[in-house]
């Protein structure tokens, strides 16, 4: 999957994706959001997590310099 083919999906899209072609490399907790990084190929995708609400408010992809 490239990162063209992953801009194009919709969010829950973008979470089926993550888990089936993303390993997971790392994640940052506070109190108010949690947000775990995946890799694709070659690019990054970080999923922000309410952790209030426990939904997802944001998928962000982007390549490395």
């Amino acid at each position: 999957m490239t990162l063209y083919e992953f801009n194009r999906l919709e969010l829950n899209e973008h979470m089926e994706a993550a888990n089936q072609y993303g390993i997971f490399l790392d994640n940052y907790i506070t109190k108010d959001i949690r947000i775990n990084c995946y890799a694709i190929d070659k690019f990054f995708v970080e999923v922000v997590y309410d952790a209030e609400n426990n939904v997802i408010t944001e998928v962000k992809s982007f390549k490395a310099l």
